[in-house]
């Protein structure tokens, strides 16, 4: 069932449920309770799920590890707190997951300075990530001494639930926390999650025969629509579908579906302020050629940047960004960087610290910096073109001024007449407080097989416990067991696969399926709904310092002392080794390749009705004949826009 919460709890009532050792360090930090931690810090503490939606920087990530850590410790002084993991923290970024490590650890350092202070134990709550950025000798040291809260990524955890050693750790876990949960739900990656939270009850049930808890499910997000769908994702079933059962039709799930495992909604009305307008370079992009609009954009950048302390830029890809950094560089702007997943993780971490300590004064990033990293006090957001969904342009603008009073200041820069309007109807809404709203996929076969696969590698199933967990999964919730069971034979290697090699194991006539050798291997290196592409490692010649990343297809059209552009510099190609490309320094020398290639984002199915709603409108007011005028006053004022636009 699907609950709304209301009840609002005051500073006193909350820390009343706290250690003395928290209540003192909480109020010594904040001086009153965001609107987030006085509805949900309780909930958790009673071991109810919950999803949470609010601004950002309203205190969501401490919200959700209050009660977790309070939790822990509590069982530390009792002598109880084991060597395994407890809770277990999922983001959509590597990026994200590295950040809520280190301001994790921050509270936890200062609640064992204070500890220390008063003569009290001191908490020894672990904290550890794993990505694809975490090391082999740091792998190891987890399963060797596991943390006792577990940070990682949707494809970490599926492959983890599939290990032989590691996955022991995970027989107990009590919290499970799906950060940004919004930037999963719409995509497969999210459908992969699903099954995934899935198999790990599961396992955890498994275990746990006699005394068995159902974890805790915790979701955060600031841009969450309907909300009441991502609710059902977060929260699954208690039981999926039999053999003989009906296959329930979409319409067939409603608020109160008694299936449903229990979940509570915590959505706080309240919007940060906001101050976002549309900018053009020109008096009137129509008179002059594309490459002088573009040309005159990097001058209005540069006039911002100069106006701010510290300026965060958003583009659409990875190769707009370099190409941003180079060009700012070129017109005199000093202390920026680039941040994007082709950079190293050294390299994005030094990025991320840099600016948080104030050496940088601008950084130009894809989408790697939208969410929610702590990189300090950001004065103004600048989104070079539209961000293509208004929950994307309010995750990025919500950057700036990151505290939950603090006014969100952000310009969207447009150099296309198409990307003028789109800016506008997006700017319009964000303002009325629309967001556009969320696809969650249903079925996906594909992502099922994967699934299917990774199972077998735990213990031997039955098709017909097999298929009640697959159920479990919302987006499954309406899976015939006839597809089901053609999935099995695709991997089974039976009728439906044709010439596909078998995956797993199976045994139609005994109707259960399990391991098969060689399967591991294939499963650990194909893993994962994010198309892959191969790519190679850039290092610095000679001292073979670790830059970056180059897909394959641009490494193939480079010649030997072509330069091209990576994290703002400019490198001169010297070799392929293998899967690594060998450069040099070229300080100084502009490019001589085009920026490599990246994907456009795609335009939400919402803001597309919009901009067709809106070209109606203003046709619809030149057709009655009124003035330029009033089209004029009411695009400024409704739309934001500035004269040029």
């Amino acid at each position: 069932m699907i609950r709304r919460v209301h009840r609002k709890y005051s500073m006193d009532e909350m820390l009343s449920l706290m250690d003395p050792l928290l209540q003192e360090w909480f109020r010594g930090k904040f001086e009153r309770l965001t609107p987030p931690q006085a509805y949900t810090v309780p909930l958790i503490h009673r071991g109810r799920n919950v999803l949470v939606s609010s601004p950002t920087g309203s205190g969501k990530t401490i919200t959700a590890f209050l009660s977790i850590i309070n939790e822990l410790y509590l069982l530390q002084k009792r002598g109880k707190l084991e060597e395994k993991i407890y809770c277990v923290y999922i983001s959509p970024l590597k990026a994200l997951a590295n950040d809520i490590n280190r301001n994790l650890n921050t509270p936890l350092k200062e609640l064992r300075e204070l500890a220390l202070e008063k003569g009290e134990v001191p908490p020894e709550i672990r904290v550890a990530v794993r990505s694809g950025d975490t090391t082999t000798s740091e792998r190891a040291k987890m399963v060797r001494k596991p943390p006792h809260i577990f940070i990682t990524t949707p494809e970490s955890l599926s492959l983890i639930l599939s290990t032989t050693k590691f996955s022991e750790k995970f027989h107990d876990v009590q919290y499970i926390i799906v950060d940004e949960i919004h930037e999963l739900t719409s995509s497969k990656r999210g459908v992969m999650l699903s099954l995934a939270l899935e198999r790990l009850e599961a396992m955890i049930a498994r275990n746990n025969p006699r005394n068995y808890r159902p974890p805790v499910r915790i979701g955060l997000s600031a841009t969450q629509a309907p909300i009441e769908e991502i609710a059902r994702f977060l929260a699954g079933y208690r039981e999926g579908l039999k053999l003989e059962e009906k296959v329930p039709e979409r319409a067939d799930l409603p608020m109160h579906d008694p299936a449903l495992r229990d979940i509570n909604i915590v959505e706080v009305a309240e919007r940060k302020p906001l101050d976002l307008k549309v900018l053009s370079p020109v008096e009137d992009m129509n008179l002059l050629p594309f490459e002088v609009v573009n040309a005159r954009m990097y001058d209005l950048l540069a006039e911002l940047i100069r106006e701010h302390t510290t300026t965060l830029i958003f583009t659409n890809t990875r190769s707009a960004t370099e190409a941003v950094v180079y060009r700012l560089k070129e017109k005199g702007i000093r202390d920026i960087a680039a941040h994007h997943g082709s950079l190293s993780r050294e390299t994005r971490l030094s990025v991320e610290e840099d600016l948080k300590n104030g050496k940088l004064r601008v950084v130009v990033s894809s989408t790697s910096l939208e969410l929610g990293i702590d990189i300090g006090y950001i004065d103004l957001v600048v989104q070079i073109n539209s961000p293509k969904t208004v929950a994307k342009g309010l995750q990025r603008i919500g950057r700036a001024g990151h505290g939950v009073y603090d006014i969100s200041k952000g310009r969207i820069v447009v150099f296309d007449r198409d990307d003028l309007i789109e800016s506008a109807v997006l700017t319009k809404f964000a303002y009325d407080g629309f967001i556009d709203r969320i696809h969650i996929l249903h079925n996906s076969l594909d992502v099922l097989a994967q699934a299917l696969v990774g199972m077998s590698l735990e213990k031997r199933w039955s098709v017909d416990e097999a298929y009640r967990l697959v159920t479990r999964a919302y987006p499954y919730r309406t899976l015939g067991f006839s597809d089901f069971m053609d999935v099995v034979r695709y991997i089974g290697g039976g009728e439906a696969s044709d010439f596909m090699y078998s995956k797993v194991w199976f045994d139609e006539k005994a109707g259960t399926f399990g391991i098969k050798r060689g399967s591991r291997m294939i499963y650990n290196m194909n893993l994962g709904t994010i198309p892959q592409e191969s790519a190679f490692r850039v290092v610095l010649q000679q001292r073979a310092i670790p830059l970056g990343s180059l897909s394959e297809k641009f490494v193939e059209k480079l010649e030997k002392g072509d330069i091209f552009v990576l994290g703002g510099k400019t490198y001169e190609f010297v070799e392929t080794e293998g899967m690594k490309v060998v450069v040099k320094n070229a300080h100084g020398r502009k490019p001589t390749v085009p920026s490599w290639a990246g994907e456009m984002l795609p335009r939400s199915y919402d803001l597309s009705l919009g901009v067709g709603r809106f070209r109606g409108m203003v046709a619809d007011i030149i057709k009655k004949g009124k003035g330029h005028r009033e089209i004029e006053e009411r695009l400024k004022q409704d739309y934001r826009l500035d004269t040029g636009s």
